[in-house]
Formats: structure tokens, sequence, C-alpha cells
């Protein structure tokens, strides 16, 4: 069986081989490209790329351009190395997977982030195992074995195999992790959640956020779901239930 392809995009060659090692560590196929034109020119060229992990300041053409080129043929999930305003720019036309490393540290930095549809975050300098298991569980979500399940309730409808939602008949699009989010409290209606059961169950493995990042991503998915919002109930000062 053929290993997995990931595109890393890299000006710099001392990080393209630190991910690359790492990857194929990992058993992933990994490919490199140094600038943005070359990372255009070898996704055309090479069908079968699962995942992209690119950074945003590039030579050529800036990873703001590399990923709109691509977005035009495919719906391949990128990861993005820096830059709010590019995570900004991809969520207008895109709502593919998206892992942030920043140098910053700043609370209020993180949460701009997942303002912005940011659905993992990793502070620099990082480490390569982690980003390892952060492209792992991307690659889980958008290439999942779970075929046929399906989840209606309350006239809102999840197809997970798909990753489609529709409310009433219509579909309504979601980043990955309010798809994650909406999945996790229609398979809990009815129960109480505190955000920390909701932050250790869909911000799985090694994620320390803060209980906050829940509150901005329900009044997202609050606002897509319009009248069907309503079913997310808060609980003050413990966390969230769904329930009609």
């Amino acid at each position: 069986m053929d290993s997995i392809k990931i595109l890393v995009v890299d000006d710099e060659s001392r990080m393209r081989k630190l991910v690359r090692d790492f990857l194929v560590k990992s058993n992933y196929s990994v490919l490199e490209a140094e600038d943005g034109e070359q990372a255009v020119d070898l996704f055309m060229e090479t069908k079968d790329i699962a995942l992209i992990i690119l950074d945003v300041m590039m030579p050529k053409l800036d990873g703001y351009g590399v990923a709109k080129e691509i977005r035009k043929v495919s719906d391949v999930p990128i990861i993005m190395l820096t830059g709010f305003e590019v995570c900004q720019q991809i969520r207008e036309f895109s709502n593919m997977p998206i892992i942030m490393l920043t140098a910053k540290s700043d609370e209020r930095d993180e949460l701009k982030g997942f303002e912005l549809g940011v659905d993992e975050y990793i502070t620099k300098p990082f480490s390569p195992k982690i980003l390892v298991a952060r492209v792992e569980a991307v690659l889980r979500r958008s290439i999942s074995s779970d075929a046929g399940e399906v989840i209606s309730f309350a006239g809102i409808e999840m197809d997970i195999a798909a990753h489609i939602v529709r409310v009433d008949g219509e579909p309504v699009e979601l980043s990955y992790k309010e798809f994650e989010l909406l999945n996790y409290f229609l398979v809990n209606k009815g129960v109480a959640l505190s955000r920390e059961k909701i932050l250790n169950n869909v911000w799985n493995y090694d994620y320390f956020g803060d209980a906050r990042t829940i509150d901005t991503h329900v009044k997202k998915l609050r606002s897509k779901l319009g009248q069907k919002g309503d079913l997310i109930k808060t609980i003050w000062g413990m966390g969230y239930k769904f329930e009609e």
C-alpha cells in the first residue's frame, strides 16, 4: 500500500528537512517545494497529495496565493505555518483544516486565531512530534473510514463521511472544529456538558487551551445554525446542553 503523500512548502531548507524527517519516520511520503510557484506546479503534477504544510511568507508566490491556486482544483487539507491574515483570507472560500504555528503565545492571539477559524494552534518553537500528531489528527478527520454514518435531530442532518451538514434541508458550511463540536453535541443530546469535558473530547490529545475557546466556537456555531442555534442551551457556570 502506498504511503500518504504530504507536500511541505517553505523557503527555509532547514525547516523543510526538520518537518520532512519526522513525517518520514511516521511513514509518510514527503514532497518539498521552496517557493510558491514551485508548490503550485508540483501540486498540479501530483494528483494524490493528501495534505499540505504551507508557510505563508515565501518568494514568488506567498502562502495565500498558493492556497488560492490549489483551492481552484482541490479540497486537499492545508496546514498554515503562520499568519492570521492568511487564515482569514482562506476562510472566505474554504473550510479546509488549518493548524496555526506562531511565535506568539499571548492568549489574545490564540483566541483571535480560533475566531478566524483555526482548527489547531501550536506556538513556536514547536515539537516536531506535536506537528506530526496534528497532521495525523487532520488526516483522520479528512479521510475518515466511518462511511455512511448519518446523524439527524430536530431538522439537523450530519453526514459524517461526506462532512456535510444540512439544516431543514439547506446545506450549512462549518469549519472542521465546528463540525466536530456539533457532532459531539448531537451524540450527547440532552446531556449537560462542562466546558472542560468538551475541550477534552473535541480538542483532544495534548490541548491545553482556555475554556473560553468553547464559547467562541459555540457562538459561531449558533450563528451558522440560524434558528436551530437555540438548541444549544447555556448552563451558566458550567457549560452547554443540546436539546429541544
